[in-house]
């Protein structure tokens, strides 16, 4: 099991930045990949951006750019930080851990709001 405590957040004007932090806790050794993903009011979840233990990453095409992600093994946390926000930019914020053998775990949410 793996425990995922998300920090960061809140309400942010459109143009400004604002980043998230994720501290992972448990079965450590299993993970494979990091991220965060997003739900919009009445959307789907969807992946915002991940980032392996060997530091690939791959972002959502509508983040790229604007978004970075960045891990540190060491401590076992997640950072987004996140540039020229938009107001398409708010949703609930979760971050994501999966395991080698495709277990996914998710934090709690935090939400980010875009004023305009």
């Amino acid at each position: 099991q793996v425990q995922l405590v998300e920090s960061g957040g809140g309400l942010v004007q459109d143009g400004g930045s604002m980043g998230l932090s994720c501290a992972a806790s448990g079965r450590m050794f299993s993970i494979n990949a990091m991220g965060w993903h997003r739900q919009a009011p009445g959307k789907q979840r969807e992946l915002v951006a991940e980032i392996t233990r060997g530091g690939n990453t791959n972002y959502a095409a509508s983040v790229k750019g604007r978004f970075t992600i960045s891990r540190d093994n060491a401590i076992n946390t997640v950072y987004l930080q996140m540039n020229s926000l938009k107001p398409e930019d708010t949703a609930v914020y979760y971050c994501n851990a999966r395991y080698y053998s495709g277990v996914d775990f998710w934090g709690k949410g935090t939400p980010v709001t875009v004023s305009s």
